[in-house]
């Protein structure tokens, strides 16, 4: 049975993507920081995981040893509202914040389960990133912090392509466009908001369309390029 490591999993696209796996017969370990009732509510193994924290990284992926990771889907991430991410607001706290989880957080658990994904040639990682972190993309400002730890994840997805490319891993940037979740309050307004579920399903077709030639790479959710 394929495995697969979702992060993310308590809400929104994440726990989306982990009923899209399990129903792919795939061994799911879904994560978050909190083992919530949705959490809960999936038929499949569920961890604790705070991904601002080396030691609970250290501790998932010691449940993990000896097995091997088809697929690892780096979706957990936090904003805050644009007010408070403006450049007359935004402060070191919130970038902070939002640099551990959006950016470091998907870098360091990656790290920690490269002896997974090395093992299985052919595993696939997924980022799901967001077109605010295109700088090319950018024609509107604010949203410092989000905008920034995107921007970064993007470039440490950029790398870990390049290093895992010559063991046949794939690793794909991932903008999920405008979803219905508690992330993003007022999104759900935009005329081209989706549910979660749909986000998901479209994404997961992208991610596995993509060969070894398409590594490296920033994919809109209906399966076009999108710029750095």
């Amino acid at each position: 049975m394929p495995l697969a490591v979702v992060t993310g999993a308590g809400s929104g696209i994440g726990h989306a993507f982990a009923e899209i796996l399990i129903q792919e017969g795939y061994e799911v370990h879904a994560a978050d920081h909190e083992v919530t009732e949705k959490l809960q509510a999936l038929q499949c193994r569920l961890h604790k995981l705070d991904l601002r924290s080396p030691d609970s990284i250290t501790a998932f992926a010691q449940q993990l040893e000896g097995k091997r990771i088809d697929v690892l889907l780096n979706v957990a991430g936090v904003m805050v509202p644009r007010q408070q991410d403006a450049l007359d607001t935004v402060t070191p706290e919130t970038l902070q914040r939002l640099f551990q989880t959006n950016a470091f957080g998907p870098l360091l658990l990656t790290q920690a389960l490269l002896p997974n994904l090395v093992a299985m040639p052919g595993s696939v990682v997924g980022i799901v990133s967001s077109r605010v972190g295109s700088i090319g993309d950018n024609e509107s400002g604010g949203i410092y912090a989000y905008r920034a730890s995107k921007a970064a994840v993007n470039s440490i997805g950029k790398s870990m392509a390049n290093d895992l490319k010559e063991k046949g891993i794939v690793v794909a940037l991932l903008h999920p466009g405008f979803v219905k979740t508690n992330l993003n309050t007022g999104s759900e307004h935009h005329p081209d908001s989706v549910e979660p579920e749909e986000a998901a399903r479209k994404l997961w077709g992208v991610l596995m369309s993509k060969s070894i030639e398409d590594t490296g790479k920033f994919w809109h959710r209906e399966g076009n390029e999108l710029p750095w």
